[in-house]
């Protein structure tokens, strides 16, 4: 079984348009399962941002489940979302973000991709 270690980022500064609408910041790859170590959240506006985190579990009737939600995040800080635990996701599981300002975040996650 081979493992890849990755750094994923998303650019909601200009990839999130539309506030309080679920995005897509991270999909599992087929015939993978991926381990994520890592999952930090950025505000990069000059205001707090309110922020929602959610796991898609698209092997169970793509069930949705909160991970994090209505967490605050003042301006200029950072979230580690994280804080030592791990989280393990099958193929296609989606990790969706929101926020209730729009072009307001950044995302960086390290992960781990196993084949399965």
């Amino acid at each position: 079984m081979a493992n890849t270690l990755l750094l994923k980022t998303f650019d909601g500064g200009t990839n999130y348009a539309s506030a309080n609408a679920d995005t897509t910041v991270y999909t599992v790859p087929s015939a993978k399962t991926t381990i994520v170590i890592g999952f930090m959240v950025s505000n990069i506006t000059t205001n707090t941002i309110v922020i929602g985190v959610k796991i898609q579990d698209t092997a169970s009737s793509s069930v949705t489940v909160n991970y994090m939600k209505n967490i605050a995040i003042p301006s200029g800080s950072s979230l580690e979302i994280m804080s030592g635990n791990k989280l393990i996701l099958n193929t296609t599981d989606l990790i969706k973000v929101t926020s209730d300002t729009a072009n307001s975040f950044d995302i960086t996650l390290s992960i781990v991709e196993q084949d399965t």
